[in-house]
């Protein structure tokens, strides 16, 4: 079975699925509503504040691993005979494909010597969950819009 990188125009166009995957996250803030709601757009408007190109500079350091949590989800759409695109899949399994993505950053919060960044990550992680979970549709949408059923590049 194929893996999902192998079914992705990469390296040549990571930069554009990179840039896309950022909409979605401005996308998604931009839906977030409540207090909760203003906690995120407030966090999401400083990083970009202060670091310009942040959000595409985090997403692009973080693909290769979001990629990689996918791929269990590839290789059972590869084996389910799901009629569907692999992006309509997704959709169809949002819980479990934000659950991994979520165990993505958590790791990568662990890891960082950044101390207000993992803070930061720390207060939005009870959030995250139902955030990425309300963003499987764009992912999906995005998955469909770059993957290669056939030797042609969409």
């Amino acid at each position: 079975m194929e893996k999902l990188s192998d079914k992705l125009p990469l390296p040549d166009r990571r930069k554009e699925i990179v840039d896309a995957c950022a909409r979605i996250l401005d996308d998604e803030v931009k839906k977030k509503k409540g207090i909760g709601g203003l906690a995120v757009k407030t966090a999401y408007k400083v990083l970009k504040a202060l670091k310009p190109g942040a959000v595409q500079n985090m997403v692009d350091a973080l693909f290769d691993d979001f990629i990689e949590a996918l791929d269990r989800f590839h290789v059972d759409y590869q084996g389910a005979g799901y009629s569907g695109s692999f992006g309509g899949y997704i959709q169809t399994r949002d819980s479990e494909v934000a659950e991994a993505l979520v165990q993505v950053t958590d790791r990568r919060a662990e890891q960082t010597k950044h101390n207000s960044l993992r803070k930061g990550y720390q207060k939005l992680r009870k959030s995250a969950m139902r955030n990425v979970q309300e963003s499987v549709p764009g992912l999906g949408d995005l998955m469909d819009r770059y993957y290669r059923n056939t030797a042609t590049v969409v």
